[in-house]
């Protein structure tokens, strides 16, 4: 390498490399750290908006090809995650990154399957990842997951099971078979409490919490116990349930929560024998409702007898990525992803931080 290149000659390179989801060059946003220019090498730090980034390998590839069209036969980058803005280092989960609730307005709209198909996600995209059941009165993550171990307590606290390589938490692993939880809000705040401050979580780039349906006690008590990075809210096409996610939105809202987005789940189905499309429950009318309240859309995923078996027998569709529905949650993780960093972004512009 010629020793004319400087610093500034490689950070001029890197301009020419753009955020897609922020619109602006890497040197400009503040991603490229520890610059250090030697003889016919380069070596620096990408600085992602949030793990799990959808376009890591893109930027980094970018990257690496605009320095070495300088001349420079080794050019090396590291990648490294920037500290959140909002829901990090809380008293009660220090070491978790980002808080995530999936909420619904109603039941049935298949919430808590989507909740473990994107911590399935985020995990096979590189993250560490945790998933919290708060459906204190039907919890069914343990199902989902296949977890039936039992949380033991280590030091004091719950050590939580490990399915799939996603810590997992739920009430269920404390009730017996088919009892019924009859509960006043205290109760449920206490138990809110219990499973974010006695659990052994460690490390997490993502913590997906997924809620009860509805706008109950439990919502409430969980946004006002952490600050929560935002929430998805997941909802079917047709008209009613739309109407009543909107209702989840709003309280959200209302608790200064962020919404990342909005998913709609059993959006078409495709009939497996002659490859026709069915929208059953209409089509399309969450990413209209997200445009009209913009808001993210994330995606939408289809209503197919594989999810059901699937999901029954705690095998997640998202552990194989070669499917389409595989590859469905891992493109709505990215999805989600990408709004995190987005609003992790605007927020850090807002209070200066460089």
């Amino acid at each position: 390498m010629s020793s004319q290149i400087s610093p500034q000659d490689v950070l001029n390179a890197l301009r020419t490399v753009k955020d897609p989801d922020l619109g602006r060059d890497i040197v400009t946003l503040g991603f490229i750290k520890e610059l250090e220019v030697g003889d016919n090498r380069v070596s620096f730090a990408l600085q992602l908006t949030t793990p799990a980034c959808p376009l890591r390998d893109v930027l980094t590839a970018q990257a690496r090809a605009a320095v070495m069209a300088l001349g420079v036969a080794d050019v090396e980058v590291r990648l490294v995650a920037q500290a959140p803005a909002r829901g990090a280092g809380h008293a009660l989960i220090p070491q978790v990154k980002y808080t995530i609730a999936v909420a619904s307005g109603k039941g049935g709209v298949g919430k808590s399957t989507v909740a473990a198909n994107l911590a399935v996600a985020l995990n096979r995209a590189g993250a560490q990842v945790g998933l919290l059941d708060t459906d204190v009165y039907g919890p069914s993550v343990p199902v989902l997951m296949g977890g039936s171990e039992a949380p033991c307590v280590v030091e004091g606290k719950i050590e939580p099971p490990v399915a799939y390589g996603i810590k997992i938490m739920s009430m269920a692993f404390f009730l017996p078979k088919d009892e019924a939880v009859i509960w006043r809000g205290p109760m449920l705040h206490k138990t809110i409490q219990q499973f974010l401050g006695d659990v052994r979580w460690g490390e997490l780039d993502y913590l997906i919490i997924d809620m009860p349906p509805g706008t109950g006690d439990v919502q409430l008590s969980l946004s006002q116990t952490i600050p929560l990075t935002g929430a998805v809210i997941v909802s079917t096409p047709q008209d009613l349930a739309l109407s009543v996610a909107s209702k989840a939105i709003a309280m959200f809202q209302k608790l200064n929560v962020p919404i990342l987005g909005i998913i709609e789940n059993m959006s078409y189905y495709v009939c497996p024998q002659c490859g026709h499309c069915e929208e059953i429950f209409g089509h399309g009318g969450a990413r209209e409702a997200a445009t009209k309240l913009n808001i993210a859309f994330l995606g939408e995923i289809p209503l197919d007898l594989s999810i059901r078996e699937q999901s029954d027998s705690g095998k997640p569709v998202a552990l194989d990525d070669s499917t389409i529905y595989g590859e469905v949650f891992q493109q709505i993780a990215g999805a989600l992803a990408a709004q995190i960093s987005i609003g992790n972004f605007e927020t850090a512009e807002d209070i200066g931080i460089e």
